[in-house]
């Protein structure tokens, strides 16, 4: 098997316009139609892809020598690329009408891939080829679109954030013990300054989507409802981003430069900052990019907006999901079954796709070190769990990924709060609109 490395550019552009090129693509799933039966004497090859780094990757490899083993007659080659150039790939391939035949796929562009007919519909497969007792109901139908089910959860996982215990000795000072944004900002400035340029507290929140989107849900506000309407105002997004100039200007965050210059790390897990906003399934892989000397991290809550809101939320943190045109659909349901129900899939990924979505994935998985403590920690956020947003718009993983780049260009200084809300609010209208 051979791995495509990860490549250390930006393939934003491309990725902004996924949206238009999908557009172009046949529209609707259609109907199932009977699932097809595999022949367990036919040679069969499977294309299977996936975003990650070489810790993820050998992860997978280990997973697939164990179904190439159950099953000799059927080969999987394998691909990775980091998340950006990921969906490059497969937006280009989208456009030429061939996608891989399994896929780790993302919550973001599954309304998107499904509603242009480039997904298999798995559901005649559900309860056969793929066990769907193990999973929770409501995990489940996080794959549906419509009366389709277009992709199955790998794993749930929840906002949380991350922060590295063995710089903050280095440099003196306590683990951030909770509090407002402003508390939260104040508390890298700290960092920052006893760091001395060389660690930082952590980067700009504002330049997650995520982060808006929580602030937004403790004011019973969202992103996007199912009907595709906008649920904040461009008063909402500025206020949000004028907070961006004044966490900057605390001296808290590391440059957008240096992030620049880092990438495909990101500055936690280069052991520059000392906190990290992200999905609570990403440690694992910060603590394989961190290296020798880094056995734990800390994760908590992220910062309050308000009191006693339920801004939190689990999602997929990955799914699975195959292509229409798949020649083998059979074996690529087979393929999605082992890599979500498997109890190796457990023992071998831990959390580093999310928490389990499947208890038989579960029951092989023994849950010590971090992992535990995601599993801790997804219980600690109860009181903030409220109801997961619907499946994304079309075009919203694009509207994602310019949520960055602007994100980018504000901390460079290179534009202002008041033509970067226009210019998401534009990038939304056209996306949504046409």
């Amino acid at each position: 098997m051979t791995f495509r490395s990860l490549k250390p550019y930006l393939a934003a552009a491309a990725i902004a316009a996924t949206a238009t090129l999908l557009a172009g693509c046949a529209g609707g799933g259609g109907d199932a139609g009977p699932a097809e039966t595999a022949d367990p004497n036919e040679k069969v090859t499977l294309d299977f892809a996936f975003w990650g780094n070489d810790v993820r990757a050998d992860l997978y490899t280990q997973v697939i020598d164990a179904f190439e083993e159950e099953h000799p007659n059927i080969t999987v080659n394998e691909s990775f690329l980091g998340f950006p150039e990921f969906w490059e790939k497969r937006q280009t391939e989208a456009a030429g009408g061939g996608l891989p035949d399994v896929m780790q796929f993302d919550y973001s562009y599954l309304r998107q891939y499904a509603e242009n007919g480039l997904l298999l519909d798995l559901t005649p497969y559900l309860g056969e080829a793929i066990q769907t007792d193990p999973i929770d109901e409501k995990v489940l139908d996080i794959g549906k679109v419509a009366d389709g089910q277009f992709a199955v959860p790998i794993s749930t996982n929840a906002w949380g954030l991350y922060t590295n215990p063995k710089l903050l000795e280095t440099v003196g000072v306590e683990e951030f013990a909770g509090g407002s944004w402003e508390d939260y900002t104040d508390w890298m400035a700290q960092v920052s300054e006893a760091g001395g340029g060389t660690v930082f507290g952590g980067t700009d929140y504002t330049g997650r989507i995520q982060n808006f989107e929580i602030q937004l849900r403790a004011h019973d506000k969202f992103l996007f409802s199912e009907e595709g309407e906008l649920g904040f105002t461009e008063d909402d997004l500025k206020a949000f981003w004028e907070d961006g100039d004044a966490v900057r200007a605390s001296g808290g965050v590391v440059g957008s430069q240096k992030l620049e210059e880092i990438y495909p790390l990101s500055a936690f897990d280069s052991a520059i900052t000392a906190s990290e906003l992200t999905w609570d399934n990403f440690g694992g892989g910060y603590l394989g990019n961190l290296g020798e000397g880094y056995t734990e991290l800390g994760l908590i809550a992220p910062p309050v907006t308000v009191e006693g809101a339920k801004d939190l939320y689990q999602k997929p943190s990955m799914l699975h999901a195959a292509s229409a045109k798949t020649d083998h659909p059979a074996e690529a349901a087979m393929l999605i079954d082992f890599l979500i129900n498997d109890p190796i899939t457990g023992e071998v990924f831990g959390t580093n796709r999310g928490l389990p979505a499947s208890e038989t994935a579960l029951s092989g998985a023994t849950l010590e070190g971090l992992d535990a403590q995601i599993q801790e920690y997804e219980a600690s956020i109860a009181d903030r769990l409220g109801d997961a947003p619907p499946v994304p718009v079309i075009g919203y993983g694009s509207i994602e990924e310019e949520f960055r780049l602007i994100g980018q260009e504000l901390g460079h200084g290179t534009i202002s709060v008041d033509d970067a809300v226009k210019r998401l609010m534009d990038k939304i209208d056209i996306t949504l609109n046409g």
